[in-house]
């Protein structure tokens, strides 16, 4: 008979042993992702993965060039005094909207109002002698000549003079050169100015421009007139179409790139200029060409592989395949080479196999 310390020993062994039967049966979990990931073993003890497959089926594809890009204002105005005086009055208040040639400040004017009142009163009787002379002159023969060329100069320069008092007197009037946000002033009512001094400053966003570099080996890619998406990190799930505008004809010797710029129309001014800005310009399209995920390729010596579930002498196994890749985006990659249209892709479990492997087809994902 079996000792107490015998039987304990056998129990123990065939609970080990149970648990090692157990672990070859159900496999363990992978880190390729995904529910089927099971392995077992079959009727010859070979071990056999289960595994997921898609059809694969030509679609089509586009391709992208992707770079980041900030947003800048349309148009980004500092306006300037360009008379001498003491700031009267600001007749918009910051951070209002204002017209094109709308007054945003007014400089005191009061000499200037005098000097072209009087100007009028001196260009007025310069005319009215000079039309006197002309006709005693022209009509009449009196007078002489030159007295009559003087009038003429003199009626002229009065009236010059009274119109540069006019532009001047116009001058004391800061009008915004276009349209936008009154977003900064940089004095207040009593400060003295003059010419060049800065008074405010405003910025239209209606419409927004994207400054970015093109990497270079795509510069005949990317043409003025084409169309590109534009997403931000700060407003999820927006995507807005914006067209390129400029393209440089140099590149940028400490990045090799080359400069563009995305007009982007921003009626509701969510795009806010200093945002960075994640742009995709299209680079080609394909209409009908095999596309796969990016999980499912494999790098070899010679390039790259992916797994497809087969069949050898009637029994389903995993066959590699050496496909040449193409353009990539988003994830998935285009196959030049190496797969067609109907063979099974493995997508879920392909972390377990290689060539050869044994495996069981237990889901399908549709086509690809």
């Amino acid at each position: 008979m079996m000792s107490l310390r015998d039987q304990r020993l056998g129990i123990g062994a065939a609970v080990m042993a149970a648990v090692f039967i157990t672990s070859l049966v159900m496999g363990c979990t992978p880190s390729d992702g995904g529910a089927v990931r099971a392995e077992g073993v079959n009727a010859t003890g070979a071990r056999v993965v289960n595994v997921g497959v898609s059809t694969v089926t030509s679609s089509a594809f586009t391709d992208y060039v992707r770079i980041v890009g900030e947003v800048e204002a349309q148009y980004d105005v500092t306006l300037s005094a360009e008379e001498t005086g003491t700031i009267v009055r600001f007749l918009r208040p910051k951070g209002a909207w204002v017209g094109e040639g709308q007054t945003i400040a007014k400089i005191d004017d009061a000499v200037l109002r005098s000097s072209l009142d009087e100007a009028r009163a001196t260009a007025d009787l310069a005319r009215e002698e000079f039309e006197r002379r002309r006709r005693l002159w022209e009509e009449d023969q009196v007078g002489s000549e030159i007295a009559y060329l003087q009038s003429k100069a003199a009626a002229q320069a009065a009236d010059a003079r009274f119109r540069t008092l006019q532009t001047r007197l116009a001058r004391t009037e800061i009008r915004a050169p276009v349209a936008g946000v009154f977003d900064e002033k940089f004095v207040e009512i009593g400060e003295m100015v003059s010419p060049g001094m800065r008074v405010a400053r405003v910025v239209s966003t209606r419409r927004v421009k994207i400054s970015g570099g093109v990497p270079e080996r795509f510069s005949l890619d990317v043409t003025p007139g084409d169309s590109a998406r534009v997403s931000f990190d700060v407003l999820p799930g927006r995507v807005l179409v914006g067209i390129i505008r400029f393209v440089g004809t140099t590149v940028d010797p400490d990045n090799r790139t080359i400069p563009i710029e995305i007009v982007l129309d921003n009626p509701e001014g969510h795009v806010k200029p200093g945002m960075l800005a994640n742009v995709q310009v299209e680079r080609a399209r394909f209409d009908s060409v095999i596309v796969v995920p990016q999980e499912v390729l494999y790098r070899t010596e010679d390039g790259y592989q992916v797994f497809v579930a087969g069949e050898r002498d009637g029994v389903p196994v995993a066959q590699a395949r050496a496909v040449k890749v193409g353009p990539a985006y988003a994830n998935r990659v285009v196959i030049d080479s190496g797969l067609t249209d109907g063979d099974l892709l493995i997508v879920r479990g392909h972390g377990l196999v290689d060539d050869g492997t044994f495996v069981e087809v237990v889901a399908s994902e549709g086509t690809r």
